[in-house]
């Protein structure tokens, strides 16, 4: 079980190893889009990891690829919808585009 904290609101959920990211996110009750419905092919639930990276699965090449598409990316950066949680807490922080604001 992991802890994802999801900033700027603080809201917090308790998810079980090998959840996806953006699922947490969309469970804590977040409006996060996934206009390419998860497939790692948009940059709508792009968000920033700022405790808690090594938790969660590794880049792979095609999240890699969509990234360097995304202006912003830096890194902290990963795409929700590709990144697993595993069992260690995860701070992160969803972009203007991504949280609505």
């Amino acid at each position: 079980m992991a802890v994802v904290t999801i900033l700027p609101s603080n809201k917090t959920i308790t998810v079980d190893a090998g959840t996806l990211l953006s699922a947490a996110i969309i469970a804590a009750g977040e409006p996060l889009k996934l206009k390419c419905e998860g497939k790692g092919e948009c940059d709508t639930c792009h968000v920033f990891v700022h405790e808690g990276r090594k938790s969660l699965s590794k880049l792979q090449r095609k999240e890699n690829e969509q990234l360097d598409t995304i202006v912003g990316v830096g890194s902290k950066s990963r795409l929700a919808c590709q990144a697993t949680i595993g069992d260690e807490n995860v701070t992160v922080e969803l972009l203007g585009f991504s949280s609505g604001l």
